[in-house]
């Protein structure tokens, strides 16, 4: 199993507990998300092209 190495956005201050949390599987070609609060109760994983899709529908917004 990959030891995944989970980062959040330059945009959340240091010490703001209220983040999304992103790691990327490059084997597997996944993008997985977690909330910052709560690590251990479980993520979402996305294709990397689900993930593009997501990414260029927010920037629109």
């Amino acid at each position: 199993m990959t030891t995944l190495h989970w980062f959040k956005s330059s945009y959340s201050g240091s010490d703001e507990p209220d983040c999304v949390e992103v790691a990327t599987e490059p084997a597997e070609a996944t993008v997985h998300v977690r909330d910052s609060k709560a690590p251990d109760d479980g993520r979402l994983s996305f294709t990397g092209a689900s993930w593009r899709d997501f990414l260029g529908f927010a920037v629109r917004r």
